[in-house]
């Protein structure tokens, strides 16, 4: 035995590598209809995973969906010193049961090369400080929807009591001796990263940390819960404001990642652009309010039952005017693919979108298919059209990918889809689940 009394890291992840030459057809005009399995969030996953920097027991997680995103976040635990082993699920896990033990920091630094490809890896610097006293992790650089910078992760911790230096692109962070003494810090805007980032630093502090105008986002109460069943002391969980009462450390634990309320979102759109009836197995309609809310608005029918949610539509959809905002409203994550199921609406629908700059980057795709969309600044008039007519698109980011599967999955002829390593990271065999569900999709490799 090494590492601090863990198993030697030689089983290291091994990094899901999808083609960058792939891509997607979809030959459109297919009601959908049957049961489809919802697996777990990927935003979730990706705030649970640093929870093992903070404990040197192990950390099991149940319904782990299986994305390049979540096996990217793996590989960089492993670097960390994080030993990792996929176990063989359960009949009624959706997805992989991960084991995580990090006996022994061997590093604290997150690297360019992998923190640059995905900027969920700024979330070990909590934990990260929270456990070994210090951290070096890259700045994130740019990303495609937006501006996204991570002042308020750093802000937050300062209030706490960490030392933080920026420097030649890297975050130096470090706690006095003793730990983190705790404080208050204020958002002036919402930040679901930074509550993120602050609530694990906190679990260790060697005082008590408040967070005000803290997110409330599901995923944020499913990292507080995990955390809870580590032994942190957490009041306010669900709500704007969160006292952590911090302990000297944590105990491993067991839990199972919540389902994907942004694939359930993209689903039930699925099967209201196809005029179809699909039920979302494992969905949790206790997170998706604002997002079923909005499909009802648009005529679709939806009913929660015990195993998920029903989502029919008999293809005749009324347009909407929707507003993106921090949780419990609707989400940006859902926008793309309400503009292009409001695309086949019957009549003008305007969407604004508050969260990011750059997130209409699929507009012009759409075009190519068909779609009446004007953009003007941060609103979008989506103007209902009598039918989309299959294109080869390309896929700018992830939720971008999404809207342009869906208005393939409604138009006549055949959509390709170019880039479809976007979908790989936030959407678990998606050709496999719509198939399953009539619809006549298929990858297509190059290589």
């Amino acid at each position: 035995m090494t590492n601090g009394g863990q198993p030697p890291c030689t089983a290291r992840w091994r990094r899901y590598e999808p083609c960058p030459m792939d891509r997607i057809h979809i030959r459109g005009g297919n009601m959908l209809n049957g049961r489809l399995p919802i697996s777990g969030a990927k935003n979730a996953a990706l705030t649970l995973l640093p929870c093992a920097l903070l404990t040197d027991e192990p950390v099991t997680l149940r319904n782990l969906p299986r994305l390049a995103d979540v096996d990217s976040f793996g590989h960089l635990l492993n670097q960390l010193g994080v030993s990792t082993m996929i176990e063989g699920a359960r009949p009624e896990d959706f997805g992989r049961v991960l084991t995580m033990r990090a006996g022994r920091v061997t590093s604290t630094e997150a690297p360019y090369d992998i923190v640059r490809k995905m900027r969920a890896s700024i979330l070990v610097l909590g934990p990260l400080l929270a456990r070994a006293g210090e951290a070096r992790v890259s700045l994130p650089g740019g990303c495609a929807i937006g501006n996204r910078p991570i002042d308020l992760h750093l802000k937050a911790l300062e209030a706490f009591g960490a030392t933080l230096e920026t420097t030649a692109g890297y975050v130096r962070a470090s706690v006095p001796d003793g730990g983190l003494p705790g404080g208050i810090y204020t958002f002036p805007v919402v930040s679901v990263g930074a509550t993120e980032n602050a609530v694990m630093a906190a679990s260790l502090a060697n005082g008590t940390c408040i967070l005000e105008n803290a997110a409330r986002e599901p995923e944020i109460v499913d990292l507080c819960n995990l955390l809870v069943a580590m032994g942190a002391d957490i009041e306010g969980i669900g709500t704007d404001k969160l006292i952590i009462h911090g302990r000297e450390r944590l105990h491993g634990a067991t839990y199972s990642v919540m389902p994907d309320r942004i694939e359930a979102g993209s689903y039930a759109c699925a099967a209201a652009i196809t005029g179809g009836s699909v039920d979302l197995i494992g969905a949790n309609a206790d997170d998706m309010h604002a997002i079923l809310a909005a499909l009802r608005d648009a005529g679709v029918q939806v009913d929660p039952h015990k195993d998920g949610i029903r989502i029919s539509s008999d293809g005749k959809l009324k347009p909407l005017t929707l507003s993106t905002a921090p949780f419990p409203a609707f989400p940006t994550d859902m926008q793309a693919q309400f503009m292009a199921m409001l695309t086949k609406a019957d009549g003008a629908s305007v969407l604004t979108e508050t969260i990011f700059e750059n997130r209409y980057m699929h507009v012009p795709e759409l075009a190519r298919m068909g779609a009446d969309i004007a953009v003007n600044g941060r609103t979008a008039v989506v103007r209902g059209v009598d039918k989309l007519v299959g294109a080869p698109v390309m896929a700018t980011d992830l939720r971008a990918s999404m809207s342009l599967i869906l208005a393939g999955l409604a138009a006549e002829g055949e959509t390709q889809v170019q880039r479809v390593y976007h979908l790989d990271r936030g959407y678990e065999r998606l050709e496999e689940k719509l198939s399953a569900v009539g619809a006549d999709i298929e990858r297509v490799s190059d290589g």
